[in-house]
């Protein structure tokens, strides 16, 4: 449009899909080779209302159990990864924690339901996890020192990150050889790790009860039953040891695998006492299929998901309890991920498109396996260097606000796309990812209910859009293009608007740089992309 036009302070209302909106680019950053195909399509917005609501803190990450000594497939890849040899004085690994201000960090994994606290009633020796491979999980019994727990909690407080600690809940049962585990749960020794906790007035956001017990289990199981009478003992001992402390922390469940007629019961059984249904996704499967780069750019293996948050979510609403769902572990290929591609640029498909997938069924937080370790961590387990995923994470956590919006895309399959209201600023995000290896694909975006643009005039008693200073051809918008390094999809080095992403030479994360782009065009989303779009102006009703 014309700056005369908009100097007559005129306004437009558009109304189901009455225009599609075209937003302008910028082509240096997005290039197309000589005989690269293109593509047309328009994204679908719905902004009457949102979909899915998620926390600010939706990110969040896992901090493992695991020692040197977990291998799989002959590999091993966790090194000094662990909740127990972590080095904590790392500067790298302090700011990039402290980028998200906060991180959500969930501590726990497999060997959580082996670990034993350090705490003064504790008669049992306090000592490491050792490799044996005819105990459960292939390790004995580890043990939590409280001068550990002391240094981590000084870490925490440092970064400024948010803790959810997995607490051991196999504690006192009987492991039966068809895999039951039977009899209530011992939570002494929890209790005494809780009252520590207090005592030392570490913050503490939430304790979760056990790591994939649910279901069928992995390895071992608990029945519905029991498990929601554990969680109502775990209740009353935070409320009790909290008693004069507000706010509370949440308690959390059962962090296993979605399994609809075992959580249904549990969460109906648990009434008032859960405040968090948690459940872990690996729906790639194990980290040696080498198919596991055709699952993610498959758009229908990529759905497939969507019906495990669906149903889950179908599960909380009809619960009478105030329950809200998280995804408590999720790191795509199981058994550690696989090197070169959970920790390359490739996985960053997977890796968003889960977290637009889970927004959209209201998943109010998505903690990512892992933090640091094995071959999915989001930094790089000997460096600290962040790897692809954990760009995409930060950006997503700065662009991409609390209200998940309906958003489909017309055109090719290839490409996903999400919305969000946009975060700390006026208007929306959008999340576009283009899984085809040769079509640049010319995105416009259209709304399905009525929006506005307005130009700042006093004359008019509400301002819902203004145009930015200084600018006379239109709207302005921001994009940060996300591609791998040589167009290699297993390449551990990511660009943002072609410019590689790394950190400085004092180990600080490098400011997430936009380009701005006047409103000319569709948005360009080149082959093996990602794309996110923040445009200020334009505010809807979802995001009034």
């Amino acid at each position: 449009m014309s700056s005369q036009i908009w100097a007559q302070g005129i306004c437009f209302r558009l109304c189901f899909f009455c225009l599609c909106f075209s937003f302008g680019c910028v082509r240096s950053q997005t290039k197309v080779a000589v005989g690269d195909a293109e593509a047309e399509g328009t994204v679908f917005i719905d902004g009457k209302a949102s979909v899915g609501e998620i926390d600010d803190d939706f990110i969040c990450a896992t901090l493992d159990w695991w020692p040197p000594e977990k291998c799989d497939y002959g590999k091993c890849s966790w090194d000094h990864a662990s909740l127990l040899n972590l080095n904590l004085n790392d500067d790298l690994f302090l700011n990039a924690v402290k980028a998200f201000s906060p991180l959500k960090i969930r501590l726990g994994g497999t060997l959580q339901d082996k670990v034993i606290y350090g705490t003064e009633d504790n008669k049992e020796p306090c000592i490491p996890f050792v490799r044996n491979s005819s105990e459960l999980f292939g390790f004995s019994q580890g043990c939590l020192p409280m001068n550990r727990w002391d240094e981590l909690n000084a870490f925490f407080k440092k970064s400024g990150a948010k803790i959810i600690f997995g607490l051991n809940a196999l504690n006192g049962r009987t492991l039966n050889p068809d895999g039951s585990a039977v009899g209530p749960w011992n939570y002494t020794n929890a209790e005494s790790l809780i009252r520590y906790t207090v005592n030392k007035n570490y913050s503490i956001h939430g304790w979760e009860l056990g790591n994939e017990l649910s279901g069928n289990g992995v390895g071992v199981r608990v029945t519905a039953d029991q498990y929601a009478s554990d969680t109502i003992t775990l209740n009353n001992i935070v409320r009790s040891v909290y008693k004069y402390i507000n706010p509370k922390p949440l308690v959390l469940g059962p962090g296993g695998f979605f399994d609809a007629g075992w959580f249904k019961e549990y969460i109906d059984k648990s009434a008032k006492s859960l405040d968090v249904a948690t459940h872990h996704i690996y729906n790639l499967g194990p980290g040696v299929d080498e198919h596991l780069v055709e699952k993610i750019l498959n758009p229908d293996y990529l759905d497939g998901e969507a019906s495990t948050f669906s149903n889950l979510h179908g599960v909380v609403k009809s619960s009478t309890s105030s329950v809200i769902a998280w995804v408590g572990e999720a790191g795509g290929a199981y058994n550690s991920g696989h090197n070169l591609v959970s920790n390359a640029f490739v996985y960053s498909f997977w890796y968003l498109d889960q977290l637009g997938m889970a927004s959209a069924y209201d998943t109010k937080t998505y903690c990512r396996q892992s933090l640091i370790g094995g071959n999915y961590g989001l930094l790089n387990t000997t460096t600290f260097v962040p790897n692809p995923d954990y760009y995409s994470a930060l950006l997503w956590h700065r662009l991409m606000g609390r209200n998940a919006l309906s958003t489909s895309f017309a055109g090719t399959k290839k490409i996903r796309s999400y919305t969000h209201c946009a975060k700390q600023s006026k208007g929306i995000t959008m999340l576009l990812i283009n899984l085809d290896n040769t079509t640049t694909v010319q995105a416009k975006v259209a709304f399905n209910s009525s929006w506005t643009l307005q130009h700042k005039s006093k004359h008019h008693r509400k301002t819902i859009i203004r145009l930015p200073q200084g600018s006379i051809t239109g709207i302005v918008r921001e994009e940060y293009h996300l591609t791998a390094k040589d167009g290699n999809l297993h390449s551990q080095t990511m660009l943002l608007n072609g410019n590689i992403l790394s950190v400085d030479s004092s180990g600080n994360i490098r400011h997430l740089q936009p380009v701005h782009v006047n409103s000319t065009g569709p948005v360009i989303v080149a082959p093996f992309s990602i794309v996110f779009v923040h445009m200020p102006d334009v505010i809807l009703p979802a995001c009034r």
